[in-house]
Order: C-alpha cells, then structure tokens, then sequence
C-alpha cells in the first residue's frame, strides 16, 4: 500500500506563508500529483495539481500566490503558499493518481488567522 504524508501546516497570520510537503513510499515518476483542500461544511476542491509530464494547473483562487513542485527523485511534492488568506483555511490534502490507482494522503490543516 502506497503512503502518502503531509507535513508542514500550521497556523499563519493573513500575508504569511507556509510550505506543505508530500513524501510518497512510493515512486512518483508515473503519477499526476496533486494538493487538495476542504474547508468546514464544504467540498473538497482541487488546489493545485502538476503531471507527470510537468503541465501545472491551478485554482483560480490561488493562481499567482500558490506555487506546486515536484521532484521525482526525492517522490515529493511540495505546495509553496504566500500571500494566505483567512479563506485559504483548510485541512490540505496530497493526491497521486495514475491509470491504475489513486492515493491519498492523511491531510495537514492549514489556519490563516490573526
């Protein structure tokens, strides 16, 4: 069974910046890696994502603030968040998917508060 672990959240003031990693067990060069969040009483959506080729794609929400890396020789991907906003509070979620499967990480919550 492939792991997937979170780590990096925390709390932040309005402005900050937080780093969130993603380790796999497993190798990641095959796989479409994506971060996704769920804040209370909503769904979860798709934050940023970035394929196995390297295409990335975001959120309108987070597009300029937000930045997705991957490094395949390490199996991580990280999610560099500047600029956070209270609306950007959510538990953050890691996901790898290829034709095959699909994993996900535990989730790491990330507060934005003052």
């Amino acid at each position: 069974q492939v792991q997937l672990v979170e780590s990096g959240g925390g709390l932040v003031l309005p402005g900050g910046s937080l780093r969130l990693s993603c380790a796999a067990s497993t190798s990641i060069f095959n796989f479409n890696m994506g971060w996704f969040r769920q804040a209370p009483r909503k769904e979860r959506e798709l934050v940023a994502e970035v394929t196995s080729g390297g295409a990335k794609n975001y959120a309108d929400s987070v597009k300029g603030r937000f930045t997705i890396f991957r490094d395949n020789a390490k199996n991580t991907i990280d999610l560099q968040m500047n600029s956070l906003k209270p609306e950007d509070t959510a538990v953050y979620y890691c996901r790898i998917r290829n034709l095959w499967d699909t994993f996900w990480g535990q989730g790491t919550q990330v507060t934005v508060s003052s």
